[in-house]
């Protein structure tokens, strides 16, 4: 079985369950986007979204995971924080085992450190997406930003991102441990 998204939305959002993807622009065609890679060595499938719905079962909010020893992402983390007055967002490091559970989840590897995720108890986003995502739940004028962004095309958003996010250790620097 394929998780089949519209044109122009593969990389936008992950909806939970697969088999109800949709996109917030409309779309007549379609396109594969993941198949579910085959049980190898004798493992048991697992159910990521059932697996990590515990962490949105006392607590709705969204998680914010990020690379938790990347200069940039966490002063990115301190941004939201210090803008974020109602608390509405919580925050993982990627590295850490709830990270990789929720990358997981969020059909990533779980090694997988190369974009920030946002992940919601029905969908998750990545990279300018995840962004613009966080840009919504904080405070002003940071909605009214993200709602001008959007306008952008993905392609163009996301290949702004990627240039920051392959440099950012370059540019910002790294950490030893995660500072959050």
């Amino acid at each position: 079985m394929a998780l089949v998204v519209p044109v122009g939305c593969a990389g936008k959002a992950v909806s939970f369950p697969a088999h109800v993807s949709r996109c917030r622009r409309a779309a007549t065609s379609f396109v594969t986007f993941a198949t579910p890679s085959p049980v190898s060595g004798g493992e048991a499938a697992v159910d990521w979204v059932e697996a990590t719905s515990n962490f949105f079962e006392k607590d709705t909010r969204p998680i914010m995971l990020f690379d938790g020893v990347c200069n940039l992402c966490n002063g990115g983390v301190k941004f939201v924080r210090d803008n974020d007055r109602n608390r509405n967002i919580r925050f993982e490091a990627l590295q850490s085992e709830a990270g990789k559970k929720l990358l997981r989840r969020s059909e990533r590897a779980p090694d997988d450190i190369s974009s920030v995720v946002l992940v919601e108890k029905e969908r998750s986003y990545i990279k300018s997406e995840a962004v613009l995502k966080i840009m919504e739940y904080i405070n002003l004028p940071f909605p009214q930003l993200a709602l001008f962004l959007q306008f952008i095309p993905l392609f163009i958003r996301d290949f702004a991102y990627d240039n920051v996010a392959n440099n950012r250790y370059a540019f910002f620097g790294r950490s030893e441990s995660c500072e959050i």
